[in-house]
């Protein structure tokens, strides 16, 4: 079998250092971002600053640079937007944190019963020669580790939610010198975001290995198995904050279109409109905290599928600690080869014209994604024996090194493959873009129809690019092999996070911009920075599905083998059953959600109609709209309506499993996971897609455009219903759907040892 190359001690000193040096480089964007000044008094100074932010007044200035009223407008806009945010969220966790902690006593009792709460040692799971620690241990320490996970993932969406705020006003004011300065403050707060939770989410996770460590000793199928409560504790506070924040932000962003675009025609985030302070407070909520949980909820728990099943492989029969933490090798070298393509954007080259903005986001994926492959190479040939055995169902299956680099690698590409056939079919530079565009012409319902037509197209290949993924890998290494090809999918996580907050930030900039009374020109250069962002943020979106689609499968594997079931047979009637009602969940998922956001948006558009009957002289622009009565009508319907689709995802695995019992729950994962799938890429895209085709038309870039436009012609009305239907469908229900998968399968996984034990209560009695 032979030995890693890389002692243990390395390893116990490389993954904690490129942690620490991932935190570091977050903090020196932060404090590079923060020399953009808020406060008038510097303004002069700054008006000299340079290439990244530091002395060379060639590039072009533009009128206002000194106008220290547009500065002071900027600050309150950003207080404003970031007061609403921040009390949003701590309402949220108000009720996130009694949810954590009813369900933390519930992990506590389900897996404690598995032995009657015994204090005395078992015989392990998989090997009953060897005695393991007690099933109480587990429940403690899954318990203790479900409550990591969850403080973690609430900490990153709070943490990216305050760069977000902190860098939006920056972003317009920058906007002024030019739309490269302006690019840099986004894509450096995004940055901040990205290596903070990236580094954030391995630091916790190797503490917690070790500390777990010093009790259970030489049991790390124990260990481990009580590792996977970190996992569920970052999808399911994942799920509210992507549920809630979606609510949120669509409810807002449906009530601002529909009644200040299409019925008074006004421009978007026009200060008139009494809705544009809670569309905005809504970008941060839902597009940057609900999409840093998420994604942080997706890197756990492939890493606990990678490490439940490694512990059970020949690296925890022997004991080999660095080939242990292969997963956590792989984040590590991750941080730093994102942290050198991050140099590529905002210190190596310039951005001088609009044209050049969205190349330079694509460059980021290919860099990372071709550096990673080197990394990837490295970590293998010396973190793993050149030759180890993988637990296969039963079985030990025998696994070369270049094996399990190519299980990475497939996923790394595959990634890749998924963003750029996204992006392909969200941008307006594409045909199938401008094909919605042009189906505009004949109205609304015509644009409904094209739009729909491409989202299910749009899942094809991304399917087929999951489904090799999942050969190779499987045929290489097993489960493990797929759970290290999830892994390998998000180790660009903080490229990609830096690259999806960008987008909003710049969204949120061009609504200031607006709101300030700016130029034009400056609006125009905020409207280009917000395209491109529009895309990336479908591109991390598909990320974020494809790696779902991967991680719910691993888990699912290791909720087989724990569970001690041989084979899903489809044709048994239990396993058909759970396999039908569990591809219908997604479907009653995304209509709660969509409802909700229906129902939410309903009464934020009569109350932007009643607010413009009668505050007299509010259209005129001479009395100020009630904000606060829109943030509250918002924060309000996000609160109650986030909890039914949540039960809904967290009380399956538990009912299914107690009642119906292992097999019926296997069927109902597997269910979920296909159908969730396809709903998930096909409602992310068709939203994308109808959300540039309104751009497109606003943009009049080209002459077909300008066919189309201009904004307030009858094809951009169109193009804006349409826009709004997809509102949801992008942004509240695709995006939460990867999290229902996930989260029912690592759910299922911690439950296992109490469903293997106790469950299948209604076919125990008939």
């Amino acid at each position: 079998m032979g030995a890693a190359m890389l002692s243990e001690l390395a390893t116990e000193i490389v993954v904690p250092v490129c942690a620490v040096i991932g935190i570091a480089f977050s903090l020196v964007q932060w404090v590079m971002v923060s020399r953009v000044k808020l406060t008038s008094e510097s303004h002069a100074s700054s008006a000299n600053s340079s290439k990244n932010g530091y002395g060379d007044y060639l590039i072009e200035e533009e009128e206002g640079i000194n106008d220290h009223s547009v500065v002071t407008k900027c600050a309150d806009i950003q207080n404003a937007i970031s007061e609403g945010a921040t009390s949003f969220l701590f309402t949220e966790y108000q009720y996130v944190g009694i949810f954590m902690i009813a369900f933390a006593i519930l992990i506590f009792l389900f897996l404690g019963s598995v032995e009657g709460f015994s204090t005395k040692s078992q015989p392990c799971t998989y090997d009953k020669e060897k005695m393991c620690k007690p099933a109480l241990a587990t429940a403690i320490f899954s318990t203790v580790s479900f409550l990591l996970g969850a403080i973690t993932s609430v900490l990153s969406g709070f943490l990216g939610m305050k760069i977000a705020t902190y860098a939006n006003a920056r972003t317009t004011l920058e906007a002024r010198k030019g739309v490269g300065k302006a690019f840099i403050v986004a894509f450096r707060s995004g940055a901040v975001m990205g290596f903070l939770l990236a580094a954030n989410g391995l630091l916790v996770l190797y503490i917690a290995i070790n500390l777990f460590k010093l009790y259970y000793g030489d049991d790390w199928e124990g260990l481990f198995e009580a590792i996977t409560g970190y996992g569920l504790g970052g999808s399911s506070m994942a799920l509210f904050g992507r549920v809630g924040g979606g609510i949120y932000t669509k409810a807002a962003d449906v009530g601002a279109d529909l009644v200040g675009k299409v019925e008074r025609n006004i421009p978007e985030d026009d200060p008139r409109n009494p809705a544009v302070i809670a569309d905005n407070v809504g970008d941060n909520v839902g597009d940057i905290a609900g999409m840093g949980s998420d994604l942080f909820g997706s890197y756990a728990e492939s890493s606990c599928a990678a490490l439940v099943v490694a512990s059970i492989s020949s690296f925890g029969i022997n004991h080999d600690f660095t080939g242990m933490l292969y997963p956590l090798l792989i984040s590590s070298v991750s941080i730093l080869v994102c942290l050198i393509t991050t140099l590529f954007a905002t210190d190596l080259f310039e951005i001088k014209v609009v044209k050049e903005i969205e190349p330079a986001l694509k460059k980021q994926l290919i860099i990372s994604t071709i550096l990673m492959t080197v990394g990837i190479a490295i970590v293998t040939w010396i973190g793993v024996p050149s030759s180890f055995t993988i637990y296969n169902f039963g079985v030990q299956k025998v696994v070369k090194n270049w094996q399990l680099f190519l299980c990475v690698g497939v996923g790394l590409w595959a990634g890749l493959i998924i963003g750029f056939v996204t992006e392909y079919y969200t941008s307006n530079a594409y045909s199938p873009v401008q094909d919605v565009a042009d189906s505009c012409r004949t109205g609304a319902a015509t644009n409904v129809i094209f739009g729909l037509a491409l989202g299910y197209k749009s899942v094809i290949i991304p399917i087929f690019a999951i489904a090799i993924s999942i050969f190779v890998s499987f045929s290489f290494a097993a489960m493990y092999g797929i759970a290290v090809a999830a892994l390998g999918m998000l180790s660009t996580i903080a490229t990609g996070l830096a690259i999806d907050a960008y987008g909003p930030i710049s969204d949120n900039a061009g609504g200031i911009a607006e709101m300030a009374g700016m130029s034009h020109r400056i609006r125009e250069r905020t409207d280009a920075l917000d395209a491109a962002g529009n895309t990336t943020a479908a591109i991390g979106k598909g990320f974020a599905i494809g790696s779902a689609a991967l991680v719910s499968l691993a888990l699912f594997g290791a909720f087989v083998s724990r569970a001690a079931i041989t084979t899903v047979d489809v044709l048994t009637p239990k396993v058909f059953i759970g396999l039908i009602v569990g591809a219908m969940l997604p479907y009653w998922f995304s209509a709660m959600t969509m409802k909700s956001v229906g129902s939410a948006a309903l009464k934020m558009v009569e109350e932007v109609r009643r607010q413009f009957n009668t505050i007299p002289g509010l259209m005129e622009g001479h009395a100020k709209p009630d904000y606060a009565t829109c943030v509250k009508i918002s924060t309000d319907a996000s609160i109650k309506e986030m909890i039914p689709p949540g039960a809904l995802v967290m009380l399956t695995p538990l009912i299914v499993g107690t009642f119906f019992g292992v097999e019926t729950l296997s069927g109902v994962l597997a269910g979920a996971l296909v159908s969730g799938v396809q709903i998930a890429i096909s409602a992310s895209n068709t939203g994308g897609a109808w959300d540039n085709a309104k751009k497109y038309i606003e943009a009049g870039a080209s002459e077909h455009a300008k066919t189309l436009g201009p904004k307030g012609s009858d094809p951009h009305k169109a193009a804006v219903i349409g826009d709004t239907v997809g509102d949801p469908l992008k942004d509240t229900s695709g995006p939460s759907l990867n999290i229902l998968i996930k989260l029912m399968a690592v759910e299922s996984l911690v439950f296992a040892p109490f469903f293997a034990t106790h469950g299948g209560l209604l076919f125990k009695i008939f």
